[in-house]
């Protein structure tokens, strides 16, 4: 199932419940109502920063956009292969190339306060990158292939093994070295 096609709807029924207009939810976020109605209509795919300036907004977990239906409070156990649905996003909010394909592996946990992903990482030929920022912090490890966070103004190499903590608000991009495809595990966490 691909979860990307119902983040919008989730998004739409969240803001409605809530009472938030298009117009509040853009100001309080600072995306533009444009960005907003195309997200929630699922003509563009939000980047991992816009989504989470929505779900604060929202005031709601970012993984509410991603759980499955059905609620555990206790252990969630992930069984390989089990992690195979995706969720891409593109690099940015109003570009709808796809770079990144996110396999969550905590949808069943609903009261989680950390989104762990495994994250594969296309091929890419870009060498000019939009950091982004946003509350909380990041984790990464690197389980095949070559990464470059840029942070800040530094940049960092990872190899296969290789791990990262970083607090997110400052501004980063998390990237495929030299263009190579690559994957990674990524915990991020989100205070709401």
């Amino acid at each position: 199932m691909d979860y990307t096609n119902i983040i919008g709807e989730k998004i739409k029924s969240l803001r409605n419940i809530k009472e938030i207009s298009i117009e509040e939810l853009a100001e309080n976020t600072g995306l533009t109502t444009e960005q907003i109605t195309r997200i929630e209509e699922n003509i563009d795919i939000p980047s991992l920063a816009p989504l989470i300036k929505i779900a604060r907004a929202l005031g709601v977990r970012l993984g509410t956009f991603l759980d499955d239906q059905d609620s555990e409070s206790g252990p969630v156990v992930c069984r390989k292969g089990e992690a195979d649905d995706t969720i891409s996003f593109s690099n940015n909010a109003t570009d709808s190339r796809q770079h990144m394909h996110y396999h969550s592996l905590s949808r069943s946990k609903t009261d989680r306060h950390m989104e762990p992903f495994i994250i594969d990482i296309d091929e890419n030929d870009e060498t000019v990158f939009n950091q982004s920022a946003h509350e909380g912090e990041e984790f990464i490890m690197v389980v095949k292939g070559m990464v470059e966070i840029t942070y800040g103004k530094n940049a960092y190499v990872l190899e296969e093994g290789d791990t990262i903590y970083y607090d997110s608000i400052v501004p980063h991009h998390v990237h495929a070295y030299e263009g190579q495809a690559a994957r990674i595990l990524a915990v991020i966490y989100t205070p709401i």
